[in-house]
């Protein structure tokens, strides 16, 4: 790549914002996933009573449907950045492909 084409992406202040919101958006994203999916490993590791209790009179814990929930949190987490991503970030990226073959 052209290091004066480097330059330019660099400086564009379309560049910029998009940068900072991917990651910012990325960042907080992780987290909310890291606090789901190891929240479940603590309640595994130090709750193991809470887990184990029944639900109903079958063979279901409390455990199945809590681990099934942080995997349909993982899909759901998932989409909508994939959602945000094809509304906002592909719209800064087309902005600023425009802007550069000017």
């Amino acid at each position: 790549m052209d290091a004066e084409l480097v330059t330019r992406i660099a400086n564009n202040p379309n560049y910029k914002a998009l940068k900072t919101k991917r990651t910012r958006f990325g960042w907080w994203l992780t987290l909310v996933m890291m606090i789901a999916y190891y929240g479940f490993i603590l309640l595994v590791a130090f709750n193991k009573s809470f887990l184990s209790q029944k639900l109903g009179a079958g063979v279901m814990t409390m455990g199945i449907p809590i681990g099934f929930g942080v995997i349909v949190f993982t899909i759901v987490i998932t989409a909508y950045y994939v959602n945000r991503a094809n509304r906002e970030f592909d719209a800064l990226s087309d902005a600023i492909a425009k802007e550069l073959l000017k």
